[in-house]
């Protein structure tokens, strides 16, 4: 029988690592003693006691006087406050009084400056000139625009046209032709019972090369100067 050499290292491990009430508890259990029993409101949670602040001797300052001050008395002044008051009215500017206007028959006033009726807003320095950042603005706008149109101008000059020479037109005439004879030739050897979907295509798709290959042919014949557009 095959015994591990390995078999003692386990059972060690596994008398080392066992506890003794894992899952049934431990074998001996204090009993509850008869004095420590629930009492009301003990599991309330209590605050801190409160602390007592030191009583402080100096009283808050006051903004109204107490009731033991008594008012300064017997303080006299020499200035003559009639003529005081006569040279600063005779001296003074006179105010201005506001403007108002009134707007029913029985005298209601009201002021002219808030009531938005005074051209206010006319009078001011920068009144009807056009903010910096507007003319900025602008000013951006404007270069935008001309870039644009210089840039179309000079795609305008890379696509101009450009004359064909007669070779050019003779051998661009000759390829048309080649090319309708070869359309030709396949179209002829079609079947003569077009009975599909797919030779019907076919069929109509030859007619339509041959039409407009004779439509090109015909242009380049009547028209003997040609100009076309470079890419």
């Amino acid at each position: 029988r095959y015994i591990s050499t390995f078999r003692p290292f386990v059972i060690q491990e596994a008398e080392k690592n066992k506890s003794q009430w894992k899952t049934m508890g431990p074998a001996k259990v204090a009993e509850p003693s008869p004095k420590n029993f629930l009492q009301k409101h003990s599991k309330e949670p209590k605050l801190p006691a409160r602390k007592k602040e030191p009583d402080s001797k100096k009283l808050p300052a006051l903004s109204v006087p107490r009731r033991t001050d008594h008012p300064v008395v017997g303080i006299q002044s020499k200035k003559n406050f009639i003529n005081a008051n006569a040279v600063a009215a005779i001296t003074g500017l006179p105010k201005k009084p506001q403007p108002i206007f009134v707007d029913r028959r029985q005298g209601d006033k009201y002021l002219l400056e808030t009531s938005g009726l005074a051209p206010k807003y006319i009078k001011k320095k920068d009144y009807g000139v056009i903010p910096k950042y507007l003319t900025r603005r602008n000013e951006e706008i404007k270069r935008a625009q001309k870039e644009q149109e210089a840039s179309i101008l000079e795609h305008l000059k890379e696509r101009a046209m450009k004359r064909l020479s007669d070779e050019e037109r003779n051998s661009l005439l000759q390829g048309l032709k080649k090319k309708w004879e070869e359309v030709y030739r396949e179209f002829r050897s079609l079947p003569l019972e077009v009975n599909t979907i797919s030779k019907k295509i076919h069929k109509e798709k030859l007619e339509l090369q041959m039409k407009q290959l004779e439509h090109d042919i015909e242009v380049i014949e009547k028209h003997k100067v040609i100009y076309i557009a470079n890419e």
